[in-house]
């Protein structure tokens, strides 16, 4: 079911050259499933000049061609959801449901993408005398490089390709090495759907070499990366050095608000349900749950009783609904995270604890009455962790909300319109969503402020960050 993942370069499926690979790891069993491709510096120079080469040819392709081969890329995608969901749940461990939506949605995002593409318009500025012309063009900014985390190895990669196709520019992603072989599907739509050889090209390795080598490289002009703040400070300032663009999307440490009026039980049916999704291994899952005290005991007693309810296992298993962690090192996390919060006072009112000795499971848990300098209120878990935490008035949980350096996503249930207005104007992150959860569709803004980031990989917003804007001006003689 699981095969060895090759590197893409140049329109062919090949080994790297050294022959070097990378061992790929089941979760849920522990078990090598199969093995990546290692690229080399041999590999990556081969992958610039594709990409060189590829991005002349494709930004010479109309934007309408460009579209159809892409609606045809989503189109394989869909009718291929099955078989790839089933290899994302091997190789990353969670629900085969989740991984089928997840497949799912990159259609959606390669659409949305797709029309977008059509729509880079420039425009016509009234000139000050008779005989000036004065245009607006935008133009594909060059080849691209993209660096992906395992998480969500289709949505995190298609967002960024679709983004770069539409608007003209190749793009070289460099996959994850936990979670090749969607990734790679996810590449391989795109080739049969016709796009051409240099424009798509993916590679696999040691990331720090990897990106050292690509951000610097003359052929690169833009840098997109979705992974953490620390690494994301580093890859942005070489970037920086070399004056290439970027858009970074990086950690997160969710609040999640509940006032006094909230609709408690739906409070807690969504937020358990976003909070364990993925095992916790989302950056815009709610981290901080921050609870009115006049609803904390109901809210706490939900929450607790949904993450009882929530059967852990292998994502192949259809009664699944949280699989495992990435690997091991998630599971060290997790349990320093309980460890800390515990010498501190910290109640565990479920979980807390490694299921199993086989599998990178670990418990949904539910943590109360935390001391304020409790590592899991101030780094972000990654994890099945819920601190949940009470407040007393609007003033004092504003203030709970921004106090970390970072402004990814945030979330609130109140049925005040003054309450949620007030939030609008002062929660310091780039996503609120109230009442529901209500982000990371195709067509609407997805990014952060502050620690997590900068630019958007959603909505229109997204398809600017890879055009650049000409002037031209023309007088008659």
């Amino acid at each position: 079911m699981y095969a060895d993942v090759s590197l893409h370069i140049d329109g062919a499926w090949v080994k790297a050259a050294s022959g070097k690979t990378i061992p790929v790891i089941n979760p849920a069993t522990e078990e090598v499933i199969g093995k990546v491709a290692h690229a080399g510096r041999d590999d990556l120079d081969r992958a610039l000049a594709a990409a060189d080469k590829g991005f002349k040819a494709w930004r010479k392709v109309s934007a309408f061609d460009r579209y159809k081969i892409m609606r045809k890329a989503a189109d394989l995608l869909r009718a291929r959801a099955d078989d790839i969901a089933k290899v994302m749940t091997l190789e990353q461990g969670k629900p085969l449901a989740e991984a089928k939506g997840e497949t799912l949605a990159g259609a959606d995002v390669i659409d949305w993408f797709a029309e977008e593409g059509r729509r880079a318009y420039g425009r016509v500025i009234p000139a000050r005398v008779d005989g000036v012309h004065q245009l607006v063009i935008k133009e594909p900014v060059g080849p691209v490089a993209a660096f992906t985390p395992w998480n969500f190895p289709i949505n995190q990669v298609v967002r960024k390709a679709s983004a770069a196709l539409a608007t003209g520019c190749s793009i070289i992603v460099k996959g994850p090495e936990e979670t090749p072989a969607a990734c790679a599907e996810l590449v391989r739509a795109f080739v049969d759907a016709g796009v051409p050889a240099g424009v798509i090209n993916l590679v696999y390795g040691v990331p720090a070499e990897i990106s050292e080598y690509l951000i610097a490289h003359p052929v690169i002009r833009k840098v997109t990366f979705t992974g953490s703040t620390a690494v994301g400070k580093q890859l942005a300032a070489l970037a920086g050095q070399h004056m290439k663009r970027v858009t970074m999307e990086l950690g997160g440490h969710a609040p999640a608000i509940v006032f006094e009026d909230a609709d408690v039980d739906a409070a807690v049916k969504i937020l358990s349900a976003n909070k364990y999704r993925n095992a916790g291994q989302v950056c815009v899952s709610p981290t901080r749950f921050l609870v009115h005290e006049k609803v904390y005991e109901q809210f706490v007693d939900g929450f607790t009783a949904a993450a009882k309810a929530l059967k852990v296992g292998d994502g192949l298993d259809p009664a699944t609904r949280m699989g495992p962690l990435a690997h091991a090192r998630r599971i060290d996390a997790m349990e320093g995270f309980v460890a800390d919060a515990v010498a501190k006072g910290a109640k565990i009112r479920t979980g807390g604890k490694r299921v199993a000795n086989k599998g990178y499971f670990f418990e949904p848990t539910v943590m109360t009455d935390l001391a304020p300098d409790s590592r899991i209120l101030n780094e972000e878990p990654f994890g099945p962790l819920a601190p949940i935490m009470s407040f007393k008035d609007f003033e004092s949980v504003l203030a709970e909300a921004n106090r970390l350096p970072y402004g990814l996503a945030s979330y609130a249930y109140t049925r005040s319109v003054k309450t949620a207005t007030a939030l609008s104007d002062g929660i310091e992150s780039g996503m609120l969503s109230i009442n529901h959860h209500g982000l990371a569709l195709p067509e609407v803004p997805f990014g952060g402020v502050k620690d997590s980031g900068y630019g958007s990989e959603g909505g229109s917003e997204a398809i600017e960050p890879y055009l650049v804007t000409k002037f031209v001006t023309t007088a008659s003689l």
